[in-house]
């Protein structure tokens, strides 16, 4: 009787061994997929910005089918109104919390500290909390490729340059867009236009209509709509794409797109986490990571700025190419970079000056 009853605690043991086993296991592939969450400042039809940011959502939806769950508010004013909207979605149990414009960086540090259980990440910000982390794309490097393209196809040697807001952000793109241009040209103009908002697309319509009344027979922006875009296709001007390819608004103008591929970058933080591995990093991805792509080149692109813009691409993905090498001189002429000097990362985060041949 005492072997029966020790070989049926064994039996019952083992039994229990096995349960716990299987039961993780299926527990492992049954687990609660991610809760995910994003912010936009625009509509997911603007074409541009948050269409873009739309894109990388499905994107990671199709990637990672079965395991996470997501979700977007767009239209969302940056400031008190930001804040609410990302309470809200913390409160609504969310996992992770993307937030993807410059403006909503304050509003997404005050509720990360309130909910430090849920997981925040901010897109082209600087401030970072133990759940919140930063990522960022070297648009930049695409601005570079406009600039070369402009520079050989204006005949006026004037770009207007459609703005929003003066962060820099936006200075160093008007910068490495003026730059490159006036590597080709060297009396090379970019007058900029501020609108001050990302997508007003009446507002950016009338700012580039002004700007190729006073010349400018090139086009770029800033800012989301495809507005520009289409202004330049009637007044048959040259313009590019912003964030998206939008050839489809405008075929005869677009000659290509700086095109923003969040896609990548949005699988990866997910799967972090569900593995565990998050943190609260502060990312800078570009060309070389295929953050940042070119929309197609135009067929009414003459084969050597074709070849030009692409040599730019090649260049930058290799580590050979760096806009920001000096010497470089401010709008006053004088020299900011000295010669063979690149501008470090700290310093193009926080640009607040223009080069020379920048009208602002």
């Amino acid at each position: 009787m005492i072997i029966t009853t020790r070989r049926r605690l064994m039996q019952g043991a083992a039994a229990l061994t096995l349960a716990a086993s299987f039961g993780g296991a299926a527990l492992a592939q049954d687990a609660k997929p991610v809760k995910a969450a994003f912010v936009y400042v625009g509509p997911v039809g603007d074409f541009g910005w948050t269409y873009a940011h739309d894109q990388g959502r499905k994107f990671l939806e199709k990637e990672m089918a079965g395991k996470v769950t997501t979700s977007f508010v767009e239209n969302v004013a940056e400031g008190p109104d930001a804040e609410r909207v990302i309470r809200q979605l913390a409160q609504d149990g969310n996992d992770i919390i993307f937030t993807t414009s410059f403006g909503f960086m304050n509003p997404t540090i005050k509720v990360a500290k309130q909910f430090p259980n849920v997981k925040f990440e901010h897109a082209t910000g600087y401030q970072q909390a133990p759940n919140m982390a930063l990522y960022n794309s070297r648009f930049y490097q695409g601005r570079a490729v406009l600039g070369t393209i402009a520079g050989m196809m204006s005949k006026s040697g004037k770009a207007g340059y459609i703005a929003s807001f003066p962060i820099p952000e936006v200075v160093m793109g008007i910068n490495a867009f003026t730059l490159a241009a006036r590597k080709v040209n060297p009396n090379f103009e970019t007058q900029v236009v501020w609108v001050n908002s990302w997508y007003d697309p009446a507002k950016e319509a009338q700012a580039t209509g002004a700007l190729l009344d006073q010349g400018a027979d090139v086009i770029t922006q800033h800012t989301d709509s495809p507005a520009p875009l289409q202004e330049a296709e009637k007044r048959g001007a040259i313009a590019f794409g912003q964030a998206w390819d939008m050839t489809s608004f405008a075929p005869n103008a677009q000659m290509t797109a700086i095109v923003d591929n969040w896609g990548p970058y949005y699988v990866s933080r997910i799967k972090a986490v569900q593995d565990g591995s998050w943190t609260n990093s502060n990312v800078w991805l570009g060309m070389k990571e295929g953050e940042v792509a070119m929309g197609p080149f135009n067929e009414k692109m003459p084969a050597d700025v074709k070849a030009a813009a692409q040599k730019i691409v090649d260049e930058t993905k290799a580590g050979t190419y760096e806009i920001f090498t000096g010497p470089i001189k401010d709008q006053s002429g004088a020299e900011k970079i000295a010669a063979g000097t690149v501008i470090p990362d700290g310093d193009l985060l926080k640009m607040d000056w223009y080069v020379e041949g920048v009208k602002n």
